[in-house]
C-alpha cells in the first residue's frame, strides 16, 4: 500500500454458504475505522446456485456502495467434510469473481494468520476474534453482531490492513505489546 493516500477502504469478506461475514474499514491518517460489518444470511435459501447469485449481486453491491481499494478474503480452510469444503470454495470464489468485475485488487488470507494478526493465538474462537475487533476498533457493546462472521469479514479487513504495513500514528508497531504500550486509549479492559 502507497503511504501517501490519504485515505483506503478494504472490504473484508468471510466467505460461507449459509452465512458470508463483511467489514468495512476505512484507513484515514493510518487510523483504521469500522464503517459497516454485517452479514448475508443465506440459511433459508435452499438451492446453493441461488445462494451463489445472492453472494455475487450482494459484494457487487458492497463494492458498488463504499468502493473498497482492495479486498481481503478469508480462504477456505480443509476440513473433514468435503461437499462443504467445495460449497465453502465456491461461495469464496464468487465473492471473488464480483471484486474482480469491479478491478478490485484482492488479498487472500488463511484463517490461522487472520486469527493471529488479530489475537495473537491461531486458535482463536470466533468469540475472541469479535471481543479482540470490538476493542481494538471502539465498537460499542450494542453495536456488536448476533452472527460472528460478521466479524470475522471485519478481521479480514484489520488483518490486510496489519499486513500492509500501514503504520498506525507514531510508525510501525511490531507485536501486540508494543501496540498496547503505544496506544492504551485503543484498548478497552
Amino acid at each position: 500500500m502507497n503511504s501517501t493516500i490519504s485515505e483506503k477502504i478494504i472490504l473484508g469478506i468471510d466467505p460461507g454458504s449459509n452465512v458470508m461475514g463483511y467489514g468495512i474499514l476505512r484507513i484515514c491518517a493510518h487510523t483504521p475505522e469500522m464503517l459497516k460489518m454485517g452479514v448475508l444470511d443465506l440459511r433459508k435459501t435452499k438451492d446453493h446456485y441461488v445462494s451463489l447469485r445472492k453472494i455475487f449481486n450482494f459484494t457487487l453491491e458492497l463494492i458498488d456502495h463504499y468502493h473498497p481499494d482492495e479486498m481481503a478474503i478469508e480462504s477456505p480452510f480443509c476440513g473433514k467434510n468435503v461437499q462443504s469444503m467445495i460449497k465453502l470454495g465456491r461461495a469464496q470464489g464468487t465473492a471473488i469473481t464480483a471484486a474482480v468485475t469491479r478491478d478490485i485488487p484482492i488479498f487472500e488470507y488463511a484463517p490461522l494468520k487472520i486469527k493471529m494478526a488479530i489475537t495473537g493465538n491461531g486458535q482463536a474462537s470466533k468469540s475472541q476474534v469479535a471481543d479482540m475487533m470490538r476493542r481494538i476498533l471502539t465498537i460499542e457493546e450494542a453495536e456488536m453482531p448476533s452472527l460472528l462472521d460478521a466479524t470475522d469479514g471485519l478481521a479480514a479487513a484489520y488483518c490486510h490492513f496489519l499486513q500492509a504495513g500501514i503504520p498506525t500514528s507514531g510508525g510501525k508497531i511490531h507485536g501486540w505489546s508494543n501496540f498496547i504500550r503505544s496506544h492504551p486509549e485503543r484498548v478497552k479492559k
